[in-house]
Order: C-alpha cells, then structure tokens, then sequence
C-alpha cells in the first residue's frame, strides 16, 4: 500500500499559516520523510461562497503548488485531488502537466474528473450538461497531443489544425479517472491507468448527486465491477492503480489515532486490489499537520515496511 497526503486546506476560512513558502516546503518534506509515496491539492478555481460556507475549503491551483512541492522533495509521486478535467482546455492541461512531469523527473500523476459544482461550472464558462463529454474529449486531446506532432482535432468549443507541443512526456503520466459511477469505471477499463473514486458519505453523497462510498462494503461490489470492465476490454487488472480509503482508525491528528485500525482496514483493501490510500491530518496549525505526518509515518506507514 503506497500513502498518500493531500495538503491540509480542508476549512473555509483557511489558515494563512498554510499558504507560506515555509509552510509548503516543511509540509512536504515532512511528508516524504515520512513514508508518505505522493501529496495531492484540491482543485476549486471558482468556488462558490455558498459552497464555502456551507462547509465547503478553499484551495491553491493545483498545478502552480505541485510545481512548487516537486522542486523541494525527491522521491514523492505529485497527484492533484483531483483536476477538474472539463473546467479547462484540454491543451493547457496537457501542457501543464507535461512540464510538471518532466521537471519532476517524472513524478506526476494525472487524477481527473467532471467534477459536481454547478456554480463553479458557470463561472468558468462550461457547460454543466457537457462535462461527460468534454471530459471524453480531453483525455482523447492529451494523450494524442503528448504523443503526437501536428495534432487535429476538431473539438465542441475550439480547432486544432495541427498542433506540436513539447516536451512530450516520455511515458506519459498515469491517468487517473476518479468518480463513484459505472462510467467512471468504465472509462478507467478504456483508457485509465488507476481509478480514485471519491469517498462519500450518505449525507455528501446526496448533495454531490454521486454514489454513496464509505466502507469496504460499499467498495467491494465497485471494484468487481471494474475487473469485469478491464478483463471485457482485454487488460490485466493489476496493470492499474486503485486509490481509497476508508478513514478506519480516525485522524492522525486526534488523540484516538488508532493505527493498528488502520493497519487492518489496508491489509483488507490490498487484498481486494487497492494499491493507494489517502491520510487525512488537520489544518489547524502547520506544528500540528506535520506533528501527524509524522506520527501517521511511524506507526503506520514505516511499521508495515
């Protein structure tokens, strides 16, 4: 099981403490002394302040903060949580990521997907009814422009003629599709390289109009779904990754922290096929977040190597 730790803006208003130079690089360098395999960003560019005050966060880009994480750390895979691919041009992701990858020496994953804010779809100029197929889109316009010199495509909203953008990402990075639903899962057999679905609540489940996902239960019939659609299509399952997890043993950061739970809930998700899982810790105070890294390091992540 490989860890990973999104960056700690999960309240609306945020800490300032969290949005420093120093805060950023102890964070991920505490992390990746840690155990920790990636660290992750949210992706909100439009938020709504309904939203945000309804429990909502606020957020960095997600690329500008994974550029800044891959020039402080050596080792750790940089996976934004996750990129709302439809929001954007599929080329200026494209471009984006590649020159994260390559500047990383290779340490960028591509977590994508339509996301569920009609409100922040608006602001941006993208239709909220189009996102299935925008998102199709995309992925078909980035993984040919990485590819490909004097790309065309004729898009919904623009046209390529024949477009070169370089450096081209050699392997491209891993493609993840996240979401709850059979589509999802059905796009990850067609062309994903993991799945990162979204851990949901009944209650979040209801106002995110998606699946409600919150324990292995709810997981299990999920993933036979996916080995069925992968083996349909002719791949091997264990060709892809699979990131989730179900928060058993609680928060780092709480004084009830039990990591012998949250050993056993990774031992049961590795063995239905779950090779990444996500560590929450707070983002009351940096002292505090990297305080639960670097407990979540050592009694969990370290003791199961």
């Amino acid at each position: 099981m490989n860890y990973w730790v999104t960056y700690p803006m999960t309240t609306h208003p945020y800490n300032p403490e969290l949005t420093t130079k120093d805060a950023l690089t102890r964070f991920c360098q505490v992390a990746e002394a840690a155990g920790f395999a990636g660290v992750g960003f949210t992706d909100h560019p439009a938020p709504t302040h309904r939203w945000l005050s309804a429990g909502g966060h606020d957020a960095l880009d997600p690329f500008t903060a994974l550029s800044f994480c891959a020039a402080v750390t050596d080792t750790m895979r940089l996976i934004p949580n996750i990129v709302v691919l439809p929001y954007r041009n599929p080329f200026l992701v494209a471009k984006a990521s590649a020159t994260l990858d390559v500047l990383s020496g290779g340490r960028f994953t591509l977590a994508v997907a339509t996301g569920y804010m009609r409100g922040e779809y608006k602001a941006l100029g993208v239709d909220f009814e189009q996102r299935n197929a925008l998102f199709d889109e995309a992925i078909e316009v980035i993984r040919g422009v990485w590819s490909e010199d004097d790309f065309a495509h004729e898009g919904s909203t623009f046209s390529a003629k024949g477009q070169t953008a370089n450096p081209k990402p050699t392997p491209h990075p891993p493609i993840w599709i996240g979401g709850n639903s059979r589509l999802s899962r059905q796009r990850v057999a067609r062309y994903g390289d993991g799945w990162s679905p979204f851990p949901a609540p009944r209650t979040l489940a209801s106002t995110a109009k998606t699946r409600p996902l919150e324990s292995v239960d709810d997981l299990r019939p999920m993933l036979d779904e996916l080995w069925l659609f992968m083996e349909e299509a002719g791949r091997d399952p264990a060709s892809i990754d699979v990131s989730f997890g179900t928060g058993a043993g609680g928060n780092p950061g709480d004084d009830s922290f039990n990591p012998d739970a949250t050993q056993a809930a990774a031992e049961e998700l590795t063995a239905l096929g779950v090779t990444w899982s996500g560590a929450g810790v707070p983002g009351d105070s940096l002292a505090h977040a990297l305080e639960s890294l670097e407990r979540f390091g050592s009694t969990v992540i370290r003791t199961r190597r």
